[in-house]
Order: structure tokens, then sequence, then C-alpha cells
């Protein structure tokens, strides 16, 4: 279904055509002016360039020609050469009505959908999920279910960081402390325990700790490297200490990633890459993409356009030491082996760019990835306290990710029984998916690269550009059609929707033919906070309309029943756009 204003710019191209113009001067645009008119035109003034005409003159023919359209209400040439358009109220119900029987309310899946790959999450084993992994979490999916909405097969892999030196870190600090572990018995050849010598709380414990004592006692920490080089190597106690803790790593991370409504295709991690690390250094040193500079081994990427310095990706160290470079280009290799994705998208601090820049290019150059698989990466801004700086807790440390949810969840509990009555277990209920919604909707509500400020206050309310607002619009929306349902049970079908009665239902009808122009943007654009703009401009639309009338009340059952059917539609719209960006709806608020 094409959106509003390709049906728009269709007619003004015609228009342009039969006069004599080129048809590139015929687009149409949302006017900067609602006040004078719903959407304009301005390739006059462009083709008075080329034809050596007066702009006005070419309005004004293009305006003649236009007139007699049954789908323009007004349509004016306006100095020095504008066209304004308004559409007929028939022209906007219908539409509405064609994205009402729509399954996909007029929008059009993708005609080349691809496979895609998303990396994003990536949390680390043995420790715990804090604010600096929620920007990723929350973007990724949405951008997961965005692409999925418009057909393409999409994979979500949550990249965990299960190797290296804290792996060995972890396990040196266990054997200091329980050094009778069957683990570190040598000697030992039976089954190792299927349980955990440790639970998740003291296991995100233990890595602070072993990290501060590494510090202090160099001998720890070369054990620790030794522990670590052994673990690399197979050594089957610290294999079994590894799989634990991956075990519980992951049933902890599975839990807060359920709250927060995000799921993954895969549990990928960092050390399913390393088998393919021998094999891929081999083929680069053989195919001669490598040099050695000072003792390491590296691909150049600089080309000679850039302007800026590039640094060299660094493949292994002098000691022979795989690096994070190492692992994502075989991860990539891992990647472009089982899955063959067009594209592969990741998500991460927007600081990482030059990084993955690097590592980008050099996948290229060395023929890792198909010539026509897209690399992207999608940098976010950091989340800041109303300091202005990276947000902390009251004692200056990073805050866990459960502990925010939890903050914003009792801040929304607050004010539900602040304002009524409500058994507390039901309040706490809904105060888990508002406290989802204004957690979400903050983080999404901005361009991804920006930063922004978590102000508790500003996102919890239920009134402005927030979560909850939207969750109370679309609460009211429900709570309205179960009343005429329970009126009127004998004719509670909405009819068709009928051209609008008022200003607010007419503005309430454009709002929604936005819809489909709108999600195609965001898609193209993977912008999320344009979904958020969109549904707060519709919330608005949505509450004028409902303010200025009477819906149940209304006496004309035509027109009831039209406005039964605009509004179910407004829901409808609404419910796609929170499923999109991943939270969902209670049933009152």
């Amino acid at each position: 279904m094409k959106t509003v204003i390709e049906l728009i710019t269709d007619e003004v191209k015609q228009a342009f055509i039969n006069k004599g113009y080129d048809e590139k001067y015929g687009f149409v645009t949302i006017s900067n002016r609602p006040d004078l008119c719903q959407y304009q035109c301005n390739g006059a003034l462009a083709a008075a360039k080329q034809y050596k005409t007066a702009p006005i003159k070419i309005a004004q023919e293009i305006v003649d020609e236009l007139k007699s359209s049954a789908s323009f209400k007004e349509v004016a040439a306006i100095m020095p050469g504008f066209i304004n358009i308004t559409l007929t109220d028939e022209f906007l119900s219908d539409y509405l009505n064609r994205m009402r029987a729509d399954e996909s309310l007029g929008c059009e899946k993708d005609p080349n959908p691809r496979k895609i790959l998303i990396d994003y999450g990536g949390p680390n084993i043995a420790k715990p999920l804090h604010v600096g992994h929620m920007r990723s979490a929350v973007i990724g999916e949405s951008i997961k279910r965005l692409l999925r909405f418009f057909g393409n097969t999409v994979i979500g892999d949550v990249h965990l960081g299960d190797w290296g030196t804290q792996m060995g870190l972890i396990i040196a600090e266990l054997k200091r402390r329980k050094p009778e572990l069957v683990y570190f018995d040598e000697g030992y050849e039976g089954e190792y325990p299927k349980e955990a010598p440790f639970t998740i709380s003291e296991l995100e414990e233990i890595y602070p700790a072993a990290s501060a004592y590494s510090k202090e006692n160099p001998e720890f920490r070369e054990e620790a490297k030794q522990i670590t080089y052994q673990l690399q190597n197979g050594h089957r106690g610290y294999t079994a200490i590894w799989k634990h803790m991956i075990d519980v790593s992951v049933t902890d991370i599975k839990r807060l990633y359920d709250i927060l409504q995000v799921s993954f295709d895969l549990w990928k991690a960092e050390s399913d890459a390393q088998p393919y690390i021998p094999d891929m250094i081999k083929y680069l040193k053989d195919n001669n993409y490598t040099r050695i500079s000072e003792g390491a081994l590296v691909v150049d990427v600089k080309e000679e356009t850039d302007t800026r310095e590039i640094p060299p990706c660094i493949i292994q160290k002098s000691d022979g030491a795989s690096l994070y470079n190492t692992t994502d280009l075989a991860t990539i290799v891992e990647r472009m082996e089982l899955f063959n994705p067009d594209k592969i998208i990741y998500i991460t601090d927007k600081r990482q760019e030059l990084y993955f820049e690097t590592v980008f290019r050099c996948a290229r150059k060395t023929k890792l990835v198909r010539e026509d698989t897209e690399l992207i990466h999608i940098g976010y801004g950091t989340m800041n306290g109303k300091d202005g700086k990276p947000f902390k807790t009251r004692e200056g440390g990073v805050m866990r990710l459960e502990n925010l949810i939890n903050s914003v969840n009792e801040e929304v509990y607050r004010k539900i029984m602040e304002n009524r009555t409500m058994d507390e277990e039901e309040a706490r209920a809904i105060a888990a998916r508002v406290g989802l919604a204004a957690l979400k909707y903050g983080d999404l509500s901005n361009q991804i690269s920006k930063d922004y400020v978590f102000d508790i206050d500003r996102f919890t309310s239920f009134e402005g550009d927030t979560g909850p607002y939207i969750l109370y619009t679309i609460v009211r929306i429900k709570s309205i059609l179960a009343k005429h349902a329970e009126l009127y049970s004998d004719n509670k079908e909405a009819g068709e929707i009928r051209p609008a009665g008022s200003e607010q239902e007419q503005a309430l009808m454009l709002e929604l033919c936005k819809f489909n122009e709108m999600l195609r943007s965001a898609y193209q654009e993977l912008a999320p906070h344009r979904i958020c703009a969109f549904m707060y401009d519709i919330a608005n639309a949505f509450n004028s309309f409902y303010h200025e009338t009477k819906i149940i009340t209304e006496e004309d059952e035509v027109k009831r029943s039209s406005y039964i059917a605009l509004i179910s539609l407004v829901l409808r719209v609404l419910l796609t756009c929170i499923d999109i960006l991943g939270f969902t709806a209670p049933e009152k608020m």
C-alpha cells in the first residue's frame, strides 16, 4: 500500500508532466507550516531555473491542473512559487479504511529481504549487568524487531565475553580460597560435580577481589596468566570451572533480559571463535595480507583517501597472544561460515567506532566476507546522570542494571498508589510493565548516537513525552472500547471510518495516515526514535479528540460506529509501535 505522500506525489508529478515539465519537480513533503496547509511541493522553484520561467507561473499552472482532483480539498500557489495542498476528508477516511483492512496497516514488506545478524547485548561472564549494558540490549532488540517487521530474516546474537585473562583471575582466586576443590587436583580423573562450587553472588564478588589482589601480588597475577594459558589449551579442571561460570552467569543474565523483554536467537561467545583463529591467521599469512610490526602481526587498513590516522589491525601480539581484533575477525569468519548473512550489525558504545572501522576494513581487505556483505556499527551515546556524567550510584559506583530497573518500578508503583486505591500485587504487576515502558521509551526516544540524561522523575511521569503517557493513552482506548462493547453488545462491531466531523478528528486522521511513511523511514535509517516521536504525536492527537468528542454517548449510531472504528485503528497502530520497541501495555493503570 502506497504512503499518502507517494499517492499525492504521483498526482503532482503527472501534473508537471501534463504541463511539459520534468516529473522530478513533483515531489511532495509534509508542510512545514501546518497552519497553512497539510502538504507542500516546492518543485516550481527549482523548475524555474531550468525552464527560465517565473516559479509562481509554473506553480499556478500545476495548481490549475490539480484543481479537478478528487484528492485535494484545496490547492494554492503561494509566492514565490510554493504549492500548498490540503486533502479532502474523504481521501483521509478512505485511506484509513484501507489501512484497517490491511494486516500490516499499510506497511509494505521490503521487496528484497535479507538475512541479517545483529550482535548486541555483549555481557561478560562472572560480572553483573550494569546500566552500561542497557542501551545495547534495548536498542538492539528494537532494531531486530523493526527489521523482522519488514520481512527480513534476523538472527540476534548476545556475544558473551567469556574468554581472556579475567577467566584466569577468577579461577586463581577460587583456587586461593578453596584449594581443596577437586578441580585443582591434577591427579583427578573422575567426573566433575554438576553443581557449581559458587553462586552468582559469590562469582560476581570474586572477580573484583581477584583483580584488586593481582595488582598488589605479581606472583598471583603470573599464576592467573598461567591458568588462562592452560584453560585455553584444554586443562580439564579449569575447563569444568569455566563451564560452571558460564552456566551460572547465563542463567542470571537470561533472567534479567527476560525482565527487559530482550531475547536472543544465539548465545554465542568469544570462546566459540577460538577454533577458527589458527586457520584464519594461516590464511592471512599465506595470502600476504600481514606484516610484522615491532614483533606483532598486523594488517594495514589505511587508505590513500584517509584524512585521519587509521592504525593497522593487530592480529597477534609479539608473544603470540590473540586480541579482541583477532577474536572479532574470527567471529566474522564463524558467522560467514555458519549463517552467510547479507549484513552484520554491531551495536556498542560509539567510542568503539574507530575500532570497528579497523576490524571491518581488515575483514573486507582480506576477503573474510563476501564483497556484498554489509558490516555496520551502530554506536550509541552515554546514559548520563543529571550532572551530565555517566550514570552512577549515590556512592559513585556503577549501578547494577537490576537495581536501576527496581528503582524505576518502585517510583512507578509509588505514583500509581498515590492517585488510586489498588491491590498491591496488581499494582506492582502494572508498575513492572509501566516501568519497563518508562525505561525503554526514555532511552529509545533519543537519537541513538546522542548522550542523554536519565531523569527518573521525568521518565516515570504519566504526562508528557514518556512511556507511561503512551501506555495511559492505550489503556484509555481499551477502556472506551470495552465500555462500548458492554453498552452496545448487540452492535459492538465498528463500521467504516467516515470523513472527519471536527478539527480534532481530522488532526487525528492526518497523524494516523503518516504511520507507514514513518515506519519505513525508521526502518531505512534504523532509527527507533522516529517511532517514539510518532507515538507521542498520535497520543496527543487522540487525547485532544477524546476531550472534544462524545464517543460512547454519541446518539448517531453511524457517527459512533465511525469513532469506534477510528480509535480501534489508533489502538492497533500504537500496539504495533510498542511491540517493535519491545514493551507491552497493561489492561488498566
